[in-house]
């Protein structure tokens, strides 16, 4: 069994062991340290590399400007006005002013010189790829050849875009009908459809969301669809100005769903919608209508067709009624056609932004019927949004809502209209026959 030394005994038998070497440690430690200097190079190498900035590419974004000025807005271009519209979806008229209107609203697309002392983009060429993203629905580095706009400016372009053609067009192209539109709705689809009091056609439609995120999937999948959606609840009259446009309910919802949570109704039952007075068959009506398909529900607000009519005043009916009611459906197919990124499946990520695209779509489509066609044209902001007033208790205003919301829903009211509009029809369309 073996005793443990004492301290001095211990330290007498090591500083005699590092006397004899200590030039074996000293050449040992200094290896030691050189192998770790060179560890620790090697990696601070590594990392860098991994967080190397990006390569900087001379895009020469004037060469770009002065290409796309002169293929289209010069005094002498090189494509003419039909090719413009065509790849525009515009004329060219509206096209600089939608240009000049955000670039007077936003700094963004304001022409900037940057710290080197070079010009930035034009606005021009962010409107053009702004435009070109909705028109074509083409990947966003696929314009960086023609434009010289890399691929992430491209994205904020549209963004950005979208979001100040609502602030700055939203308040007259979304706008809710007034007065003078209504009486202008009133008169065409009874001159066009023979539809007295008729407001527009209302219907729903789905936009894919590619990108929707796995947690929401099951919520934004209908069985019918398979994929998820996002749906679009929109009024049209018959020149395909859209009237109404409420996006972003999940798409796993029907047409009802929708209509619960819209504010299509909210003028209405506020009691600051319009007034709208028609007479069919002797009988006085306070409220416009819209025409639907068979899904939505008997209220004095909706006229439906019917299912298997045998009658020949009803299959008369239900031959104009289809027909006038495809109106909401042809201003979705000029919408899609018109914008093909709305057509196939949305690529980004948040709803806000396929939100702001969608109605920025809107706006535009009815900007171009405006430009182009027969819609009310002579708008004024005179009349102004009404403030909502908050009342608490039963006081006379929430009783007010209580009876119009009534009046709305009523059932009795939607049958009374339907075989008036049938006697009208059959008296005006099948008389000679």
């Amino acid at each position: 069994m073996t005793h443990n030394p004492d301290r001095s005994m211990l330290q007498e038998f090591w500083r005699n062991e590092l006397a004899e070497d200590a030039e074996d440690i000293d050449e040992r430690r200094m290896l030691q340290l050189y192998e770790q200097r060179q560890t620790v190079h090697q990696r601070a190498q590594s990392s860098s590399s991994r967080t190397q900035r990006r390569r900087y590419l001379n895009r020469d974004r004037e060469v770009g400007h002065a290409r796309l000025f002169n293929d289209y807005f010069s005094d002498d271009p090189v494509y003419p006005d039909e090719i413009f519209r065509r790849r525009f979806r515009m004329k060219k008229e509206l096209f600089l002013r939608i240009v000049d209107a955000v670039k007077n609203h936003s700094e963004y697309f304001q022409w900037k010189v940057d710290a080197a002392g070079k010009k930035g983009l034009s606005p021009l060429q962010k409107c053009t790829a702004a435009i070109r993203q909705l028109a074509y629905g083409a990947p966003a580095d696929h314009y960086d050849e023609y434009l010289r706009i890399a691929e992430t400016t491209v994205i904020q372009c549209l963004f950005n875009f979208c979001r100040c053609v609502i602030e700055v067009f939203g308040a007259q192209y979304l706008r809710r009908p007034n007065a003078a539109d209504i009486q202008h709705l009133l008169e065409m689809h009874e001159q066009r459809h023979g539809f007295p009091g008729m407001l527009g056609s209302l219907d729903c439609m789905h936009w894919q969301w590619k990108n929707c995120p796995v947690a929401w999937k099951g919520q934004f999948t209908r069985g019918d669809h398979g994929v998820p959606t996002i749906v679009l609840e929109a009024v049209a009259s018959s020149d395909l100005w859209i009237w109404h446009a409420f996006f972003g309910i999940a798409g796993s919802r029907n047409d009802i769903n929708v209509l619960n949570e819209s504010p299509l109704f909210n003028d209405v039952l506020q009691g600051n919608a319009p007034e709208v007075n028609f007479t069919i068959n002797n009988t006085q009506y306070t409220k416009g209508y819209y025409l639907t398909d068979g899904i939505y529900p008997e209220w004095a607000t909706f006229v439906k067709s019917f299912p298997c009519p045998q009658d020949p005043k009803r299959k008369i009916f239900k031959e104009r009624q289809e027909a006038a009611r495809k109106d909401v459906e042809r201003a979705f197919g000029v919408l899609q056609s018109r914008w093909a990124m709305i057509k196939g499946p949305g690529r980004f990520w948040y709803k806000d932004n396929l939100k702001d695209i969608m109605y920025t779509c809107i706006i535009l489509h009815n900007m171009i019927i405006e430009n182009e066609g027969d819609a009310v044209v002579n708008w004024s902001d005179d009349e102004g949004d009404s403030q909502s007033q908050i009342f608490q208790g039963s006081t006379q205003e929430f009783q007010a809502y209580i009876r119009r919301n009534y009046e709305l829903r009523d059932n009795q009211l939607h049958h009374q209209l339907r075989a008036d509009l049938v006697e009208y029809i059959w008296a005006r369309y099948n008389c000679n026959q």
